[in-house]
């Protein structure tokens, strides 16, 4: 071989060495020594298939905004439209422009594709397909990621052509993490990102088991202390991309001074100004993507120097729709359009849905259901996601509150298995460790009691009363609630000890809106406030 070309080779090796190529592919030079680098995460989390925009209201938005238990209230400042994948994807490519794509990772924590009736028609493939246009580099499989089973969830990867990972879940069959995408490594201007995926341990309690077959569940902080020695040889900088949710995101930053930072899901929390605890800082990004967060980590010596954070509220008026991204959605809608956006009912007042205390929607369901099947209590899961009902209700937005196919069922529980299920409500948001929390306040109608969480577990419910008269632990009572409850859905095993249960041939979801149809006028319930809650 020529020397001219030997030296042409070497140049080009060189050049090859400091450049990574990212998105559509802009070069980034390696820093000088001593030079700080920015290399920026944008990232979103629990989208729970919210790709249309929403209206807010200056209260209870979604599931998790005001909710007087929350530690940290969370509410909008105005109401008006936010969100949605058209508005999502402008405020992306401005970013990436700004900042230069190749500079640029997008990254999702978790709880993305399902909980939405466009979702369950297309089994996650309308989000992911959005996904895929928006460029996204890695997604944190949340509890919700395996709604329509394991294998659509694989199915639904290879569609996307980006990794969904968690290091936490073991695919028994083969011993490795499920779908081997435990991390992530991407070097940008020579600088190498690790990006570590953990799910949430407790995903085997919050939704139908039957789609987690041969999968196996772990705690992140025994995960992570296996992965970490690796991490460290392949990875200048450690991230965490985490559907745990902030409480223990907290206590992983206390137990594990080398991960860098922390990007979190799960708990719909808004942590622009990142904490830092230790070494390591924390992020989260809201939900129903209402908001993009945006990390610039700043490198010196690929180490971090320190690290700036902020998020983007998606307020409709701020941004131009992405003209491709609305295009997409347009055809993703069209087949099923007029049943999304059937009228149904109108919602004369925000009914909203709470998630450490009592909801207003479960209390309305539950009055229709103990109505409909002449039962005395009605028990319904707490759930985390979902945006209120306010004026025009259609399928669609009614199924952003009940997207799952479980059947109503009706079965008998004495006085001390009803008593039992309450305490077991109360050791699920108060269990002593942390990582055994699950889910929120059972959600009931019927049956009123005070929950004093200053009394130690097993005696924090007293003045029990049903139908305004008092609990009797050997006296039958009916119950009406649902299938996914008789599987041990966050612990409530009772429910499946019951007697005489029967099952019904219609799904929850279904019921709901036949009753809706049928009012026309929905107003708030008027038997809030049966549950009375003690704090610390």
């Amino acid at each position: 071989m020529k020397t001219s070309n030997i030296k042409r080779i070497l140049n080009l090796m060189m050049i090859l060495s400091v450049i990574t190529s990212c998105g559509s592919g802009t070069t980034i030079t390696s820093p000088k020594t001593g030079e700080t680098q920015s290399i920026f995460i944008l990232h979103t989390n629990d989208i729970h298939g919210n790709y249309m925009p929403f209206k807010t209201t200056l209260g209870s938005a979604t599931s998790q905004t005001g909710d007087p238990e929350r530690d940290t209230l969370i509410t909008f400042e105005r109401e008006a439209e936010i969100g949605g994948f058209a508005v999502l994807a402008t405020a992306v490519k401005e970013l990436r422009n700004a900042k230069g794509d190749g500079n640029v990772l997008l990254l999702d924590a978790g709880d993305t594709f399902s909980d939405d009736l466009l979702g369950n028609l297309t089994e996650g493939e309308a989000v992911i397909t959005m996904m895929k246009q928006l460029g996204y580099d890695y997604l944190s499989l949340g509890n919700h990621d395996f709604d329509y089973g394991r294998e659509r969830t694989e199915e639904l990867m290879k569609i996307a052509g980006f990794p969904f990972g968690a290091a936490n879940i073991t695919d028994i069959r083969t011993g490795k993490s499920i779908f081997n995408n435990p991390y992530l490594i991407r070097e940008i201007g020579g600088t190498r990102i690790g990006i570590l995926s953990l799910a949430y341990h407790n995903t085997n309690l919050t939704g139908n088991i039957d789609n987690m077959g041969d999968l196996k569940f772990r705690r992140g902080n025994e995960v992570i202390r296996e992965y970490l020695p690796e991490l460290k040889e392949k990875a200048d900088i450690i991230v965490l991309l985490s559907h745990q949710g902030t409480a223990i995101d907290r206590l992983t930053a206390e137990e594990f001074s080398d991960i860098d930072l922390i990007i979190g899901g799960h708990s719909h929390d808004l942590i622009s100004k990142p904490e830092k605890i230790n070494n390591t800082y924390i992020v989260q990004a809201l939900s129903d993507a209402a908001a993009l967060g945006e990390v610039e980590l700043q490198i010196r010596n690929n180490q971090l120097a320190g690290v700036k954070a902020q998020h983007h509220l998606l307020w409709v008026s701020d941004y131009k729709k992405d003209p491709e991204m609305e295009s997409l959605i347009e055809n993703l809608r069209a087949p099923h359009k007029d049943y999304l956006e059937e009228k149904i009912a109108t919602a004369t007042e925000v009914i909203d849905r709470q998630y450490k205390s009592e909801s207003p929607f479960e209390k309305l369901v539950g009055n229709l259901l103990r109505e409909e099947y002449d039962a005395n209590i009605s028990f319904l899961p707490g759930v985390g996601y979902g945006v209120s009902l306010l004026g025009e209700i259609t399928p669609e937005n009614l199924y952003r509150l009940f997207p799952h196919p479980p059947k109503v069922a009706t079965l008998i529980l004495t006085g001390e298995q009803v008593k039992a299920t309450l305490e077991q409500t109360a050791t699920n948001q108060r269990p002593g460790d942390k990582y055994e929390v699950v889910g929120g306040l059972l959600q009931s109608s019927g049956v009123s009691y005070s929950l004093d969480y200053t009394k130690p577990a097993g005696s924090r419910i007293s003045n029990v009363k049903v139908n305004r008269e008092e609990l009797e632990l050997k006296k039958d009572y009916k119950i009406v609630t649902h299938t996914g409850m008789l599987k041990g859905l966050h612990r409530y095993n009772e429910l499946g000890n019951g007697k005489n249960t029967e099952k019904m041939e219609i799904q929850l979801n279904e019921f709901t809106l036949e009753k809706f149809r049928a009012l026309g006028r929905i107003t708030s319930p008027k038997n809030m406030g049966e549950v009375k809650i003690i704090k610390d």
